[in-house]
């Protein structure tokens, strides 16, 4: 039976990824949860304990911005710090992010383990403890609205018993595809996993009460065909304009620098650029550096690839510190997962925007992502193996050091605040 509940301002958000988790992930909830407060809700997080959690990365310094927000951390069973474990002696060093690896007999034996008993994903594990939390504060609270949020779709699960169980509104949120994420293609999943998945893809967006992606275009299409009577709504990533104000722009007056920030793997496009470097700039004074979660194999094959280019590997910065490494670069460059171009944002474009510095971007122009950039001034989505018209933009941005402003158009339209009164008006329409 039903539980009928008193409407009130109550919102429950259930993220696996809260701070101290870093990543662009994390950042999308951390802020509307901020802001939702500030217009006037009652924001309630239920995420996992980060001592229990598979975070490939943190960043305390994410924890001052939510510190007013009510938190439920809750236990976890899973697999992947222990597989990490066992195959880098760290536990976050060989957490999976954004690829599979299937190179050896022990990574072949945990990918199919992991892909056949841990469905819909290796974070299943949380589910039971976050639903208990959940039901404690719907009933406590009153609550209206429940909020899942995945990676990891298992999240969604909570939310689908939630349902059955009690008379709210349900909010899915889609950061990324489900089923048809690209990575999905190396996972070692029987026939009957692989209609599983499907089957609670499809029980989730049928049984929401209103499906939230990060763009459009393809990813909404695949999901509209799985759900045709469901209501979908686009709600982008945005950008701090308050962080983004408050730092200051440094550049390097005897370097044209180049930055990158964010995860980096072989299911990214780069070699496209370094090939282009290495061929047509070598006699020019390039600094490239490179923040984020990278492999030290990534980071000497592009050492190796550019011996005349001063490479510079930051690490994994904070995200103060990487807004100020990206607002020091005279180039920004950003690469779209191979086979995912049209489904998929990073969380980083409205930032890299922000900063006002031209953008190189490798992935699909004809993409969403590729629609939102061609409107700024200085920035060019290309194709990877578009090699004469890369050339040309670098030579372009190279011989007009400090001389241009990539402009973006209604760019205050996209900050998190902004873009929260949209969600938060959604959220009242229910």
């Amino acid at each position: 039976m039903i539980k009928k509940l008193d409407k009130k301002g109550g919102v429950i958000i259930l993220t696996y990824y809260w701070p101290p988790s870093g990543g662009s992930g994390v950042q999308r909830w951390m802020y509307f949860s901020k802001y939702l407060k500030e217009l006037g809700w009652k924001p309630f997080v239920i995420t996992v304990d980060q001592k229990k959690a598979s975070y490939p990365v943190l960043d305390t310094s994410l924890e001052k911005i939510v510190k007013d927000i009510k938190v439920i951390k809750t236990s976890t069973n899973e697999p992947l710090k222990f597989f990490s474990f066992l195959t880098t002696g760290g536990f976050r060093r060989g957490i999976p992010q954004g690829e599979v690896k299937n190179k050896g007999l022990f990574n072949k034996l945990f990918n199919y383990i992991r892909s056949n008993y841990f469905i819909p994903d290796a974070r299943i594990g949380w589910v039971d403890f976050a639903y208990r939390e959940c039901k404690k504060l719907i009933i406590k609270n009153n609550i209206k609205h429940v909020i899942t949020t995945g990676p990891p779709h298992s999240t969604h699960l909570i939310g689908l018993k939630i349902k059955k169980d009690y008379e709210i509104k349900w909010i899915v949120d889609f950061r990324d595809p489900w089923v048809n994420i690209f990575y999905n293609k190396k996972f070692l999943f029987t026939k009957k996993s692989i209609n599983k998945q499907k089957e609670l893809e499809k029980k989730v967006l049928n049984n929401a009460d209103l499906v939230l992606t990060t763009i459009g275009g393809d990813l909404k299409k695949q999901l509209q065909l799985k759900a045709p009577n469901q209501d979908f709504a686009i709600v982008p990533n945005g950008y701090d304009n308050v962080l983004m104000n408050k730092i200051k722009r440094e550049k390097s007056k005897k370097y044209f620098h180049i930055v990158y920030t964010g995860l980096l793997t072989k299911n990214h496009p780069y070699v496209s650029l370094l090939k282009n470097l290495k061929q047509n700039f070598g006699n020019t004074n390039l600094k490239l550096s490179l923040a984020g979660n990278i492999s030290n194999e990534i980071i000497n094959e592009i050492k190796n690839s550019l011996p005349k280019v001063k490479v510079k590997n930051c690490g994994y910065l904070n995200h103060e510190d990487s807004v100020r490494l990206i607002k020091s670069a005279d180039l920004l460059v950003n690469f779209f997962f191979i086979g995912a171009e049209k489904e998929m944002i990073s969380g980083k474009i409205m930032e890299y925007l922000a900063t006002e510095v031209p953008i190189l971007s490798i992935g699909d122009p004809k993409s969403e992502a590729g629609k939102i950039l061609s409107k700024a001034s200085h920035t060019k989505m290309f194709l990877r193996d578009s090699d004469k018209e890369i050339e040309y933009f670098l030579k372009k941005v190279i011989l007009n050091k400090g001389k241009l402003t990539n402009r973006f158009p209604n760019l205050n339209n996209w900050s998190r605040k902004k873009i929260t009164l949209k969600l938060s008006n959604l959220l009242s329409d229910l």
